[in-house]
């Protein structure tokens, strides 16, 4: 068994398993489509998702469960699809799960660590998140990472074994504070790339931006996150990262949104977690105009001029 095995191929996990791999350690990367494993283990090289890279020797590739048992395991599929993979019982079956999908599962309305708490009682929950592209890890290029873990052992050993010379792990317990910022931000992007989109410039995005860390803050701060976690690399980082570049694929589904275009045909996170998100803010009685706004434009329930035109005439108030 070894000691790491990363759980879903994408591009995202394939990164981590090449990353990890390359510091000499072996890792496992589990791939839920069998043709996709065999292609990878045979070619020696990345999948569609992230093409044209070579796989390090002692990263192995399967598509049996029983063959990616490992004490680590990083769990890299979409947010969407946490719960039903956890319904599976040969999966994530380790004493240490680390979450590295962002966002709000839209049965429960919460995060990935609850799912998994609730399906792993007895493993140990984790969350890897922060400002990073999959292709920026799988080359090698500077990165820097929240680790957000409760128990502060188990934290401290997870930041040794994921760390590499170009993968900077920073841990905290404010796993609550981790989880939001990385997905609220995807919602915050979204409207950036809306806001672009439709032609508001740049200045409108800057705004954007800032009002859209102040209601990620109040929304995680509600349910018990800590200020500074928000301030910095899970919550600012990531946004700003997030909502200003194209590559990103919420804020590329934002342009499209803004330029009333079809959305592109990939994973976007946002849309379900600003869904998710403002049935929560309802309930709670939290004040999220941005996050109701994505959600009613992105199920096209409000058109993007009349939710421009909505926000912008908000009662003024003190910053």
């Amino acid at each position: 068994m070894n000691e790491i095995a990363v759980l879903g191929a994408g591009a995202f996990g394939t990164a981590l398993g090449i990353a990890l791999a390359a510091e000499g350690a072996p890792v496992t990367l589990w791939a839920r489509d069998r043709a996709d494993a065999e292609k990878m283990a045979a070619g020696r090289m990345t999948g569609k998702r992230l093409p044209g890279l070579a796989l390090p020797e002692n990263l192995s590739v399967t598509a049996d469960l029983e063959q990616a048992q490992a004490e680590i395991q990083l769990l890299t599929i979409p947010m969407q699809a946490l719960g039903s993979f956890l319904s599976d019982p040969r999966a994530a079956t380790g004493p240490c799960l680390v979450a590295c999908m962002k966002g709000v599962d839209l049965e429960s309305g919460t995060g990935p660590t609850a799912l998994i708490s609730c399906n792993r009682p007895g493993a140990t929950a984790a969350v890897l998140t922060g400002p990073s592209f999959a292709a920026d890890i799988a080359r090698g290029l500077p990165t820097a990472l929240t680790l957000a873990c409760t128990d502060a052992e188990v934290a401290k050993r997870l930041q040794m074994k994921l760390s590499t010379p170009t993968l900077r792990l920073y841990r905290t317990d404010d796993v609550i504070g981790a989880e939001f910022g990385g997905a609220l931000k995807n919602v915050i992007a979204l409207a950036a790339g809306i806001a672009i989109g439709a032609g508001l410039g740049d200045s409108a995005r800057a705004a954007l931006i800032a009002r859209g860390l102040a209601e990620i803050t109040r929304i995680a701060v509600h349910f018990g996150a800590q200020v500074s976690t928000l301030m910095g690399l899970s919550g600012l980082g990531d946004l700003v990262l997030t909502a200003t570049s194209e590559k990103s694929r919420n804020y590329a589904a934002g342009l499209a949104l803004g330029r009333d275009a079809p959305l592109p045909h990939v994973t976007i996170e946002g849309i379900a977690t600003a869904h998710a998100m403002a049935r929560v803010a309802d309930r709670e009685g939290i004040d999220a105009p941005l996050v109701r706004t994505v959600s009613a434009v992105a199920s096209g329930k409000l058109a993007v001029d009349k939710a421009i035109e909505t926000l912008l005439a908000r009662p003024l108030k003190e910053e």
